[in-house]
């Protein structure tokens, strides 16, 4: 279990492997947290993957803790940001936690977590306070980070305040003692900040499990602008016709980021595919058993059968959903922003352009294309987006 802990997902151990097993073979409960700014709403399966990492420890007993960010996002995180974050208000905050808590728990057993607003102790330090602790660090080191250069050397604004996010992320991991930090390969940085001031003010050696990224179904970073996200809240059909489109060499990545499935099973799968299985094949117990996992295994039955019948057989469903539109010709984005409200204009000019947005049989060239609808046409964008048309 522990191999798989410190191995499955993960980047980087800092300070290294060997010590940090060494702490996890002594059998003491550790304190283990994650930490998030409440910025967003939902989650793609790439931001659970240090999730499923602190479910994994809070299984194993130990003193798990969910850190909700609400005082350092009145400052914004701009690790991987090349412009300074919007400040948020408290409303914003407690609402923008509340949706991305009910898609946690889709991986993550809040029952057996703790959860805590870093507001608790950060909003109690004096000016006094924020100056000892800022001198335990290096402004230089702040503004020598890459995306921080970048913006300089540019000439873009970068707010003195944004030097002070490390520092406080950094008192959060000395106000909850805690020894390992978990997070993504961008925060290594500011988890950095606590280890150091762990061992300054409390001579404590910490640990960071920095988790590696899980790239877009295309291979890049995850984006909804760029459509290849799955996201936790996306319904089964819709999750499952994505992994489909899953590039065949990000398979193994997935199981291993995305899934409870053994590693010795995944091991069993890379082999397969070495020895020229059809990665199709396998592509289908991906997609059944992520949807089985965020969903059911009903839902993942239901998103197979619906996926043969509409994508390899090429069959309209049966029950596509009907919406009411007034008669008359209109430009193909004013046509399809309001017959798919969730998609941005961008989006809708990114599908036209990758030639997938269809009006009946007509295939859509232009974002400015006018089209003249008609009573029972079927509207469809991408593979997995189909609504037919009633004209009132």
């Amino acid at each position: 279990m522990q191999t798989d802990l410190l191995e499955r997902g993960v980047e980087n151990i800092i300070p290294n492997k060997a010590k940090l097993q060494s702490l996890l073979d002594s059998g003491r409960k550790l304190n283990i947290y994650i930490g998030i700014d409440p910025t967003a709403t939902r989650i793609h399966i790439g931001h659970a993957v240090p999730l499923r990492k602190l479910n994994v420890f809070a299984n194993l007993g130990h003193n798990v803790t969910f850190l909700i960010g609400d005082f350092t996002a009145l400052i914004g995180d701009t690790s991987d940001k090349d412009t300074e974050r919007p400040i948020l208000s408290t409303e914003e905050i407690k609402a923008n936690f509340a949706s991305y808590k009910k898609l946690a728990e889709k991986v993550l057993d809040f029952s057996k977590v703790k959860v805590v607003h870093n507001s608790e102790w950060l909003s109690k330090l004096t000016f006094t306070d924020i100056v000892k602790l800022s001198q335990h660090f290096s402004a230089g080191d702040f503004v020598g980070r890459e995306l921080i250069k970048k913006r300089l050397n540019a000439g873009k604004h970068v707010g003195l305040h944004e030097l002070l996010y490390p520092v406080m992320q950094g008192y959060d991991s000395y106000h909850l003692d805690t020894d390992i930090q978990l997070g993504g390969t961008d925060q290594t940085f500011n988890m950095q900040a606590g280890r150091v001031l762990q061992k300054d003010l409390r001579d404590k050696e910490s640990y960071i499990i920095a988790n590696g990224f899980l790239e877009g179904t295309d291979g890049r970073k995850m984006s909804k602008s760029w459509g290849n996200a799955i996201w936790l809240d996306d319904e089964p059909r819709i999750m499952y016709g994505k992994v489909m489109s899953l590039k065949d060499e990000l398979i193994i990545s997935y199981f291993t980021l995305a899934t409870n499935v053994s590693r010795e099973q995944i091991s069993e799968y890379e082999q397969s595919l070495k020895q020229g299985s059809n990665p199709m094949d396998l592509k289908k117990e991906l997609a059944h058993q992520i949807v089985q996992e965020l969903h059911s295994k009903e839902d993942a039955d239901q998103a197979a059968e619906y996926f043969q019948k509409t994508v390899q057989n090429k069959e309209l469903p049966t029950d596509i959903e009907t919406i009411n539109i007034a008669n008359g010709a209109s430009a193909s984005h004013v046509l399809f922003s309001t017959v798919f409200p969730e998609l941005t204009k961008s989006e809708i000019k990114r599908i036209i352009t990758q030639g997938g947005a269809y009006v009946g049989s007509t295939k859509i060239i232009d974002i400015n294309q006018s089209i003249e609808h008609q009573d029972g046409s079927v509207i469809k964008v991408g593979k997995r987006k189909l609504k037919k048309i009633k004209i009132i």
